[in-house]
């Protein structure tokens, strides 16, 4: 069995050679793949008007599995912090959303990744962006500095997942919402069943089967979570849209 700090690495020397694919004018490769012929993984899952509206290396960087955006409810002025921002697709587009009086944040622990991220931003001409480098499990903002937590099938990459539940509920402001795109598993898939359909740097093997998602939330204090399949990645194992709440006197 692999190591936490080995899987983590594994993780990282994956997505930095994904950033360093586009820098280098290369096409990214996906995170994982998923049955053949559907678009399961990548910057096809946004709208042709959402993709227009971004640098080119911020869609072909995208290695999500949803569009986390699209189900945040993101309003004016507010502030957004995206786990494990990648290229920064999801970053720059909640910044429109939000506006000038609004900020985004994007989290990530790759150097290569946050280099692509920066110059994409400064491709986009977005002035309230800003992204961190750290990881998702220790957060580096303090607490309740966020309206909003959105991220793009990147938790299920993580190797201590009540960490990042905490984390999120933590940098959350009283009322505040988690709306994030994940991979999940159905709940009868054990986590033999689930490393068998693919490895842990390609979103499968780490991910959560929908019951582990709904109690390890819960847990950290979040109400109102609910986890709604968008498409399948493989087999028993879905891309989902996941929502929960800080309740608003935590």
């Amino acid at each position: 069995m692999s190591r936490p700090s080995d899987l983590r690495e594994e993780v990282r020397a994956r997505y930095a050679a994904a950033a360093l694919s586009v820098i280098e004018a290369g096409p990214a490769s996906g995170c994982c793949g998923g049955p053949a012929g559907e678009q399961v993984f990548g910057g096809g899952l946004y709208d042709a008007e959402e993709r227009a509206a971004l640098p080119a290396d911020a869609v072909t960087a995208s290695l999500g599995c949803g569009n986390p955006v699209a189900v945040a409810e993101l309003r004016e002025g507010e502030t957004v912090l995206d786990l494990g921002s990648g290229g920064g697709i999801d970053v720059l587009l909640s910044a429109r959303r939000v506006g000038p009086g609004g900020m985004a944040y994007g989290l990530d622990m790759t150097d290569e990744m946050l280099r692509l991220a920066r110059a994409n931003a400064a491709a986009a001409g977005a002035a309230n962006v800003s992204f961190l480098k750290g990881t998702i499990e220790a957060v580096p903002l303090p607490d309740a500095a966020v309206d909003v937590v959105i991220s793009n099938c990147v938790i299920n990459l993580s190797v201590d997942k009540p960490s990042v539940f905490a984390e999120t509920y933590r940098v959350l402001r009283p009322g505040g919402r988690l709306g994030v795109s994940d991979v999940v598993a159905e709940d009868h898939l054990t986590p033999a069943d689930r490393a068998g359909r693919g490895d842990h740097a390609a979103c499968v093997a780490g991910a959560l089967s929908m019951a582990e998602y709904r109690d390890g939330l819960a847990a950290a204090g979040f109400t109102g979570v609910t986890i709604t399949p968008t498409h399948r990645v493989a087999d028993g194992m879905h891309s989902a849209v996941i929502r929960a709440t800080k309740p608003p006197a935590a």
